[in-house]
């Protein structure tokens, strides 16, 4: 029994039902960066039936099963659609906010013996050409946020180092929990005024969330291997090993060598890249460079995968990077699976949780308390 669940950071395949309550109505990942020249070909990727997920005319004839997931929670940061991915559904989303409120600010202050610069939302790049120079003078570090329920905190690794950010972070997190902020998120970098660069020291402190199917899969004593932020993102719970990883490529690389070992247990992977460095950076071409680099490792991966696998390759939320403004997309998102050699039109889904339900049913567990396993159409 043994699994690979799978999420493109941001690569959803069209807007939500409820897109314009967000003001995401018409965004499309994968459709607007396809469409933007020249052209771009994702042979793997369709001969699993993405071309019949996005409606291509005269698609191939897919080799796996395929449908579409539309997000039952509110919001479409990562951590909610992560979460629902593996059987949680919120009926609040985390709260956002343009600065944080003065009373949580100086708890932080005053526990970590800190003074914040800025404490206003700002894209991570930007926010570094505006107060990097101040904090390398001051030693104080950055506060900022985004449209996502993150608090983020950035220092030049020579100005704070990488231990004392975490420990500023730590301290912000058990703060942060009172007023349901998501993720706290170390942003460490290097450089020089005007050349300020992030670094791979990146960390996420996240919510720690109820009970998921990555809790049952680990307590019926087989490998959960978080890939990535993986671990991050659950705040470790449920998690048994876990590799981080610095990018799509290295992900990748992690992902061959724990398939290449594994005998039993889900490996369960994020891929970063497609988000991180260019749905928030409004980079059309970047993303579709990194869409086709992992479509050129999947044609080599899919190799390895034998019919009593499971594959399930799918992602979190969009982030069109022909869209308005820096944030994500509120978009359902691509499903493909890998089992039994069937090719199976699995449809849209009404909740990300199909996927827990899945990997429920895959691994012999009692059925998931939501979501409906599409297994039973792949069988």
């Amino acid at each position: 029994m043994r699994a690979l669940l799978l999420v493109l950071d941001s690569v959803g395949c069209g807007h939500a039902p409820d897109a314009a309550a967000y003001g995401d109505e018409g965004a499309d990942t994968l459709g607007h960066v396809l469409a933007t020249p020249p052209a771009l070909a994702l042979p793997t990727l369709f001969s699993l039936g993405l071309g019949q997920i996005i409606g291509a005319k005269n698609p191939p004839a897919p080799i796996a099963s395929y449908g579409r997931l539309r997000e039952r929670s509110a919001g479409k940061d990562t951590t909610t659609g992560h979460w629902e991915i593996v059987g949680v559904i919120l009926d609040q989303p985390f709260a956002t906010y343009p600065e944080f409120p003065p009373e949580l600010v100086r708890a932080i202050e005053r526990e970590a013996g800190v003074e914040f610069i800025g404490n206003y939302a700002q894209s991570g790049t930007t926010i570094l050409t505006e107060l990097g120079a101040e904090h390398v003078r001051t030693g104080q570090p950055i506060l900022y946020t985004s449209a996502d329920s993150v608090l983020q905190i950035a220092a030049h690794e020579s100005v704070i180092p990488l231990p004392r950010l975490y420990e500023i972070c730590r301290i912000a997190r058990r703060h942060c929990d009172a007023w349901q902020i998501g993720r706290v998120i170390a942003r460490p970098f290097t450089g020089e005024p005007g050349a300020f660069a992030r670094t791979s020291g990146r960390h996420d402190f996240s919510a720690v969330p109820p009970p998921t199917v990555l809790d049952a899969i680990a307590a019926s004593g087989l490998r959960m291997e978080g890939v990535g932020k993986i671990s991050d993102i659950f705040a470790a719970r449920g998690i048994t090993h876990s590799t981080p990883t610095t990018s799509n490529a290295d992900g990748m690389a992690a992902i061959d060598t724990l398939w290449a070992d594994a005998r039993d247990g889900l490996i369960f992977a994020n891929l970063v890249d497609f988000d991180m460095h260019f749905g928030h950076r409004r980079d059309v071409a970047g993303y579709a460079r990194a869409l086709a680099e992992f479509d050129a490792w999947l044609a080599l991966f899919v190799e390895k995968v034998a019919p009593a696998d499971l594959v399930i390759i799918t992602a979190d939320h969009g982030n069109d990077p022909t869209w308005p403004g820096t944030d994500h997309t509120r978009e359902e998102v691509p499903l493909l699976v890998l089992h039994a050699g069937r090719s199976d039109a699995l449809g849209t889904r009404e909740t990300f949780a199909d996927i827990a339900a899945s990997l429920a049913a895959f691994f012999q567990l009692p059925p998931w308390k939501v979501g409906q396993s599409f297994l039973t159409q792949t069988r």
